[in-house]
């Protein structure tokens, strides 16, 4: 039975068979379409979506608060306003946007995707830092800095 079900699913051990991955693209893109439908239709300012719990637990702001709001912003054409909420979701958007669509485009085509492991190893590293470095300065307050707090226009 389970070799039955390998022979249906894979190509060949670990390559999933090209319609297969191509209905599966199709699914996440259903799902992304479906929450970008959701959000901008409904407000996060208005309490519909969930709390961040480092906010709510610690009073502090995490690198990702205000990213809901500033993506509803986005979506409704507000640049200015989605920067404001949050500067480094603004910022890295595009580039992980693009580093999507290329690692689902080769998944789907080639059964495997092959910019992950052609990235040093440290890029991954150094965003990470960059991430913990932006969630400690938007929690400083201090002129330069309380600029990276979410904010309202």
């Amino acid at each position: 039975m389970i070799k039955k079900v390998r022979e249906i699913l894979f190509e060949y051990p670990g390559v999933v068979k090209k319609e297969f991955r191509i209905g599966i693209m199709i699914v996440i893109l259903l799902i992304l379409l479906a929450g970008t439908l959701f959000l901008y239709y409904h407000n996060p300012s208005r309490g519909l979506m969930l709390a961040c719990p480092i906010r709510f637990f610690t009073g502090y702001y995490c690198p990702g608060c205000g990213a809901g709001r500033a993506c509803y912003a986005l979506l409704h054409g507000e640049w200015y306003q989605a920067f404001r909420y949050n500067p480094m979701l603004i910022i890295l958007l595009p580039w992980l946007m693009l580093y999507y669509i290329a690692c689902g485009i080769q998944w789907v085509i080639y059964g495997k995707e092959r910019i992950s492991p052609s990235i040093p190893q440290r890029i991954p590293v150094l965003i990470l830092v960059l991430f913990l470095i932006y969630g400690i300065a938007r929690n400083i307050n201090v002129y330069p800095f309380l600029l990276l707090a979410p904010a309202v226009v």
